[in-house]
């Protein structure tokens, strides 16, 4: 649903330069994008804006690289753009807040110093009658060994005008992994196998050979009908399921009869066994 890792060569090339100081470069703005803003976004859901396009950020000086993207169909809600620019100026803020740390360590130690870096890319997953479900890649380079990448999930209620997680539609988090663990671990070891070339040994002590708890990683909901909510995606990040160099795992499971028994009552209407 995602592809990892966008600018990652970008913020080695960048790197190379060796810059040691902090200068005051004008940020690079595409001609689709808008400045972070620090007001709440609207509680009333106004009209989607139509031609809308999508919209990419990137702010690049020798401190840090930043890049922010959402599609066309986030950009025409005014609301949930006002909480993107909301999230885009909190990572950007905390980003130069450690670029200005490490530079600092790094003179002090007589170290090279590599620009740090952060990106967000949001796509759509799925848009049904009311909903607009939608999952982000982010990665921070912070002068690590490699990018530490994680990944989120949003479904924005277009008739409220209100952001939900995906485990949000659920009674619990034990009734939602009580309905997908067991479809969810035989995927996520058939997964691992591809990867690794060979199958996880039953009972093993090696942690990422056991099962993982699929209502603890990030939820995000699908569809094949463009009507209802029918697909359940459990993504991974690194470590969670296996070693850095395995990267992302995503399961996909169908919504069951048991896995409606398990959503709030309120958003079931929303939700249907795939035909």
């Amino acid at each position: 649903m995602m592809r990892f890792v966008p600018l990652v060569s970008a913020v080695l090339m960048a790197a190379c330069s060796g810059s040691t100081t902090d200068k005051a470069a004008q940020p690079t703005v595409a001609a689709t994008s808008t400045a972070p803003v620090a007001s709440d976004p609207p509680t009333q859901a106004p009209t989607a804006l139509p031609n809308a396009k999508p919209v990419a950020i990137t702010d690049s000086t020798p401190l840090y690289e930043f890049n922010y993207a959402y599609p066309a169909q986030a950009a025409a809600i005014p609301a949930l753009v006002g909480w993107f620019k909301l999230d885009a100026a909190k990572h950007k803020r905390e980003l130069i807040v450690h670029a200005r740390q490490g530079q600092a360590e790094a003179k002090a130690d007589k170290r090279t110093w590599y620009p740090y870096g952060h990106s967000t890319k949001w796509d759509v997953v799925t848009e049904i009658p009311g909903w607009l479900s939608l999952s982000a890649e982010r990665w921070e380079s912070l002068g690590g060994a490699h990018p530490n990448p994680w990944q989120e999930g949003l479904v924005w209620d277009k008739q409220s005008a209100t952001r939900h997680r995906g485990i949000d539609f659920f009674v619990s988090h034990s009734a939602l992994s009580a309905a997908i663990r067991a479809p969810f671990c035989a995927a996520l070891n058939k997964q691992r196998a591809e990867k690794r070339g060979e199958p996880t040994i039953p009972k093993s002590s090696d942690p990422f050979d056991a099962c993982i708890d699929p209502a603890a990683q990030t939820v995000i909901l699908g569809s094949n009908d463009k009507a209802h909510f029918t697909r359940i995606g459990v993504l991974v990040d690194p470590y969670e399921a296996g070693p850095y160099a395995e990267g992302n795992y995503e399961v996909t499971l169908p919504v069951t009869p048991a896995v409606l028994k398990a959503i709030k009552p309120q958003y079931r209407s929303a939700f249907a066994v795939p035909k």
